[in-house]
């Protein structure tokens, strides 16, 4: 071998080991969201999940949900139980809501920040869309185990100004997150618990607590118990499709 491939091979040698060094996410902040969104949940969906809320004097009320997505902003959600809410549907389109009653026979429109099931989750959260189709990314800081993202609202329309979520930097998942209003006020503060192996390579949180300053010892939770990847045709995503919502799960 030439002395000049040797210095060749030698410089390529050093290159691999540096390039090995570097970190194994070296991401930024917009990446990491889209890879958060994505490994909550697949671009399309169908979920069942249970909605919990709890008063101070510990008194409950739940509510089973079925939930079906496509694409980043486009979700339906029918309720199972209780029997009170059986047959009602919730759309939502980009920033658009509405929710179906089948004694009105008629969709009435919604907002986000109103909650179909009362408690501490608003309808955003319960119809939550892709986070990276709702907010920008200002900042991105690394810490020991975790990525804090600081996010901002691409639109007024969104229910919170400004997020601050810290994400698990080896399972690329939420932790936490603190959802603040134009004026700084913190809202509410979101919990991602007990990561469970869903099948179809999808594993993230199971469990989705949240609590508010706004509504002092009051707790929602969400309790996901299934959600597999599913493709649905467009038409399931529209007000004329609501009443036949129920259809999808036969």
């Amino acid at each position: 071998m030439s002395d000049y491939r040797k210095l060749i091979m030698k410089k390529l040698s050093v290159l691999l080991l540096l390039l090995a060094a570097l970190p194994a996410f070296a991401l930024d902040g917009t990446d990491i969201l889209k890879k958060v969104d994505r490994n909550l949940e697949p671009e399309a969906y169908e979920m069942l999940r249970k909605l919990v809320n709890v008063e101070p004097d510990g008194k409950r009320k739940e509510f089973v949900l079925y939930s079906v997505k496509k694409g980043r902003d486009k979700i339906v959600a029918l309720f199972l139980a209780p029997q009170s809410d059986k047959g009602r549907a919730t759309l939502r389109l980009g920033d658009n809501m509405w929710l179906f009653i089948p004694e009105v026979g008629k969709p009435m429109r919604i907002t986000s920040l109103q909650s179909v099931t009362g408690g501490v989750f608003n309808n955003a959260d319960i119809l939550r869309i892709d986070y990276a189709a709702e907010y920008n990314v200002e900042a991105t800081v690394e810490e020991k185990d975790q990525y804090l993202l600081s996010l901002k609202a691409k639109t007024a329309e969104v229910a919170y100004d400004k997020l601050k979520m810290w994400v698990d930097r080896k399972a690329l998942l939420p932790v936490t997150i603190e959802c603040y209003a134009a004026s700084g006020m913190l809202i509410k503060t979101l919990r991602f618990k007990d990561t469970k192996d869903f099948g179809g390579g999808i594993k993230r949180p199971a469990t989705l607590e949240t609590d508010s300053p706004l509504y002092k010892d009051y707790k929602s939770v969400m309790l996901y118990s299934s959600i597999r990847k599913r493709e649905f045709p467009d038409e399931v995503f529209s007000l004329n499709y609501l009443p036949r919502v129920e259809d999808l799960r036969k």
